[in-house]
């Protein structure tokens, strides 16, 4: 069993979605430098997980959502 973390996980500037399987409250982030990369990640992943769009990310903070 792995130690759970202790600080803060800092993101890359960039666009993030997050990806879950259906009926699942947690999932994984998945990062994009342009807007236009993360709307064909949506696309490619709509099919098999709950996708939700994140935001746009810089200094570490969600600027849109």
């Amino acid at each position: 069993m792995a130690r759970p973390v202790t600080r803060e996980v800092k993101l890359k500037n960039g666009f993030y979605i997050e990806l879950r399987r259906r009926g699942e409250n947690r999932g994984i982030k998945i990062w994009r430098e342009s807007h236009d990369q993360i709307k064909m990640a949506i696309k490619r992943y709509e099919n098999m997980y709950d996708v939700h769009y994140v935001g746009e990310v810089k200094n570490g903070k969600v600027i849109n959502s």
